[in-house]
């Protein structure tokens, strides 16, 4: 029979997990990676041990921070869906106000880290990807308009700007690239989702792209941006004095692949067919920010 302190230690970790879920750790990892590539990029070389702890751990904690008030503020809507409707919040475990405190404290705790560990700037942007996180896309658009990723996916692009700031105390043009890069990686990746659980999105009221005009004009969209994306991709190249022929042959075969599979998407628009799109589109990203990064030591 389990012992009241096994039972204690399993309730404990269960109560970790949740915290820890709060955080998505998933979508953390991703944008950490392109933390990472912007110091790289900015210290044109291998940042010091104490920058990569800084990003890594201030990176986190304004990620994780930004992720529980969304879960915080989404809770009732979280339930409408099956892809968030065991969230911690959503289920009732964790309770929003508890949410709220645990996503305050971890910004808290970033940006006091980022400042004293490299500069206020860097502290500054990690904090500017929460607001324009939470306050932009959960808050205003998400409910609100088509256009919620395109213009939400600002949020996103911050984390490469608070890697490359804290090495150089600055923000440049290299940098913006990989702003914008993102920017524009953003909505084929999350379209590419949201024709996965259009129905899901379509029970919850949510205005995504495939559930106001169709699966038909949400991938032809997904094309276009994948054209932008590839052309911004390879400019970067051209216009960084940082990078040479390691990051041009990578990310042009890292285009290549996402046109091939947008053009699949556009032949058969289908559920299948969104899936490979997606999870190549995670893969697209991670690759890429590890060539700028590869390449930002070699050259």
């Amino acid at each position: 029979m389990a012992t009241n302190e096994t039972i204690e230690r399993g309730s404990s970790m269960n109560v970790l997990g949740d915290f820890i879920a709060l955080t998505k750790p998933r979508v953390m990892s991703l944008l950490l990676v392109s933390a990472i590539a912007g110091a790289f990029l900015g210290a044109g070389s291998t940042p010091t041990l104490e920058v990569l702890i800084a990003v890594l751990v201030g990176g986190a904690l304004a990620s994780g921070g930004a992720a529980s008030l969304n879960m915080a503020y989404e809770g009732e809507l979280d339930q409408k869906m099956g892809r968030t409707k065991n969230r911690p919040v959503a289920e009732g475990r964790i309770s929003a106000l508890t949410a709220i405190l645990f996503g305050i404290t971890l910004n808290v705790g970033s940006f006091l880290i980022l400042s004293m560990m490299t500069n206020v700037l860097a502290a500054v942007l990690a904090i500017v990807g929460t607001v324009l996180y939470f306050g932009l896309y959960t808050v205003i658009l998400k409910r609100t308009t088509t256009q919620n990723i395109v213009l939400g996916g600002a949020a996103g692009s911050v984390p490469p700007l608070v890697g490359y700031a804290a090495v150089t105390g600055t923000i440049d043009l290299s940098a913006w690239y990989l702003f914008v890069v993102i920017f524009f990686w953003t909505p084929p990746h999350f379209w590419a989702l949201a024709i996965m659980i259009k129905d899901d999105y379509a029970k919850a009221d949510i205005p995504m792209l495939p559930v106001v005009r169709g699966v038909k004009h949400t991938t032809i969209q997904i094309m276009l941006y994948t054209v932008i994306l590839s052309a911004v991709s390879i400019m970067f190249g051209v216009v960084s004095d940082a990078l040479s022929w390691i990051y041009m042959i990578g990310a042009s075969g890292l285009c290549l692949a996402f046109f091939w599979y947008a053009y699949k998407l556009i032949k058969e628009p289908d559920r299948p067919a969104a899936v490979r799109l997606y999870k190549y589109s995670l893969l697209f990203l991670a690759l890429f920010f590890v060539i700028v990064m590869v390449d930002s030591v070699v050259s």
